[in-house]
């Protein structure tokens, strides 16, 4: 069979149409897609066929790998050289793709990182990769899967390049139009990263953040900024979180919340960005002593009301003048541009998953919980502060778990 430039839109179509039906041809259809991958890489110079051919790849893997999981491996020998080839020659309008397939089955793999893919980690790091843009959401996108997959891994035999990972991330985070990468990343590190590997570097990465903040605040990283600041609330406590900043500054913390966290809480955007601000700020409310016994104090209240804000007010999608056309940054040259391919896509992904279904149950659970460990304090702030709407919503939540105040 030969795969002709004519053909490959209704192969694909084909693949689409048929699914599990094709299973058995895919090793042929493999090889030739393969083999036509090689040719065309020598000479690029079609786009929609180049990106047909990588859709056609995609598809072939989830249909087969549905099926039957395993057989990632197969893929892998297959496609892996003529990967390694279009890596080491540059081929920059093919780079892009290559990350996104590599991704799409590394995500497949059910237990360990192969070492296939550890022998690459380190040149994903290489800085030149990073100055294309078509290069950034893709190769994020395949650090992420190396973070899931491997984390236990790069602790223990990639520890040295743990500095380049956190350099990338700095990279990203300085750059407006890149900086939501660089929290994703960041944020994938703090999932999934054992806790004794990144110790060390947690307070630069703070000390970078509050830089990025101080030099150029835009709606876009406030919203990032806050989703990061409750996972690492959620992943390492509220009593971690507060002494994080109250390290690189006294009082910081409290600084955050008023200056950042309340008044801007209502802009945060998407269910799993909202479910992790809400479980966040649930444990700095009930879990962080020194919101109850310092003077953070008085933000408890207003915290408070912000959460329930979040639960039922709409989101606040307004951005302000100055923000909506962001700088174009120098990018020298021609620059390959980023191309998502249909099936390689990605589901969304949720760090806090089933441990917490409804955030305004947990809510309600934890407040009991603090008003048992100190009794009228919880009903006294709530009946001076909280407005009368804001307390009927909290009331609500509360008969639906079943639990009062005390």
């Amino acid at each position: 069979m030969v795969v002709c430039h004519c053909k490959i839109n209704s192969i694909m179509r084909s693949f689409s149409l048929l699914q599990e039906a094709i299973v058995p041809y895919i090793p042929t259809l493999i090889g030739q897609l393969t083999h036509k991958l090689l040719l065309v890489s020598k000479n690029p110079s079609k786009p929609h066929f180049n990106h047909y051919l990588f859709e056609s790849l995609c598809l072939s893997i989830r249909i087969t790998c549905k099926a039957n999981p395993a057989t990632v491996g197969s893929f892998e020998e297959a496609l892996f050289p003529v990967f390694t080839e279009i890596l080491q020659n540059d081929v920059q309008e093919f780079v892009p793709y290559v990350f996104q397939v590599m991704s799409l089955l590394l995500e497949i793999h059910t237990s360990s990182i192969p070492n296939s893919y550890m022998a690459l980690f380190p040149h994903l790091l290489q800085p030149v990769l990073w100055e294309r843009t078509g290069n950034i959401p893709p190769l994020v996108r395949l650090l992420q899967a190396y973070l899931e997959k491997g984390a236990a891994t790069i602790a223990s035999s990639a520890a040295d390049k743990i500095p380049g990972l956190l350099g990338v991330f700095q990279k990203l985070i300085a750059s407006k139009a890149n900086d939501h990468q660089g929290f994703y990343l960041m944020n994938s590190i703090i999932e999934h990263m054992p806790t004794e590997s990144i110790v060390q570097y947690r307070k630069q990465i703070f000390i970078l953040l509050f830089q990025r903040l101080q030099s150029s605040k835009t709606t876009k990283f406030i919203k990032s900024f806050m989703v990061f600041i409750n996972l690492y609330g959620v992943k390492y406590g509220a009593i971690a979180l507060q002494e994080i900043f109250d390290s690189i500054q006294p009082k910081m913390f409290g600084m955050v919340l008023e200056k950042i966290v309340i008044p801007e809480v209502q802009k945060v955007s998407g269910p799993v960005e909202k479910k992790i601000c809400a479980v966040g700020i649930t444990k700095i409310l009930t879990e962080c002593p020194a919101m109850m016994d310092t003077e953070y104090t008085k933000l408890w209240t207003p915290l408070l009301q912000a959460l329930i804000g979040l639960f039922e007010l709409p989101e606040d999608d307004s951005i302000p003048d100055d923000e909506h056309f962001i700088d174009i940054e120098d990018t020298p040259g021609y620059q390959t541009a980023f191309s998502q391919l249909a099936f390689a896509g990605k589901k969304e992904h949720d760090p806090i998953g089933e441990a917490v279904n409804n955030p305004k149950l947990l809510l309600a659970q934890s407040l009991h919980k603090l008003s048992t460990a100190c009794p009228g304090r919880v009903p006294s702030m709530l009946s001076t502060s909280l407005n009368a709407e804001a307390l009927q919503y909290l009331q609500g939540y509360l008969q639906a778990a079943s639990v009062q105040l005390v």
